[in-house]
């Protein structure tokens, strides 16, 4: 269990390694580790959901399970007047963020260790970001979606992706069961990206 990338302290022995990827029309490079999720380079999942995402320039935004952070650095480059905060359980994942943000040099950051929302209860966001743990299971998945509805403001938004095969369909009938308008933006190899407001 410890060298899962939700494991908050993975014990696998480092390797550490720096990749270069372009996300919406930015240039980054990464440092990524093992025990962290897609060491290799930025998943397919979260380049479709980047590219699908409509973030404000002045949103306060939250990146829920950021992994070495691409999703969350790259919606601090959108909201370049806003402000991001990242949140992750896996301290190296947090880690690697925080390298991340200063690499890249992005200072509209805050990057957080946080059991799911732990650090940031009492906090509210326009925009919430995820590409869920799946392999922690629906209950996690769930709990996201639940509790995250719960941060945003009204007529904030939930941006999720996930897979068909990992459990879209019913990731979307538990959005609709909180949210007052789910849309599926886009789907590509099968990633699934779903918006869902808050009324």
């Amino acid at each position: 269990m410890s060298n899962h990338y939700y494991s908050q302290s993975p014990d696998v022995k480092h390797n550490r390694q720096v990749h270069e990827v372009s996300l919406r029309g930015f240039s980054f490079r990464f440092m990524t580790d093992t025990g962290v999720f897609s060491k290799s380079g930025v998943d397919y999942g979260s380049q479709v959901l980047i590219d699908a995402l409509e973030i404000n320039t002045d949103a306060n935004v939250l990146d829920v399970g950021c992994g070495y952070g691409p999703i969350g650095l790259t919606s601090a480059k959108l909201a370049e007047q806003g402000h991001v905060t990242m949140i992750d359980i896996n301290e190296r994942a947090v880690q690697l963020s925080k390298e991340n943000a200063k690499l890249n040099q992005i200072a509209n950051v805050t990057v957080l260790q946080s059991d799911l929302f732990e650090a940031v209860i009492g906090k509210t966001f326009d925009v919430i970001v995820t590409n869920p743990p799946i392999r922690a299971g629906k209950t996690v998945v769930h709990r996201i979606f639940e509790e995250g509805f719960e941060l945003l403001e009204p007529g904030g938004c939930m941006w999720v992706v996930i897979q068909k095969k990992q459990g879209a369909p019913s990731a979307k009938a538990k959005l609709e069961s909180l949210f007052a308008d789910v849309e599926e933006v886009t789907k590509d190899k099968g990633y699934r990206i779903f918006r869902a407001v808050k009324g």
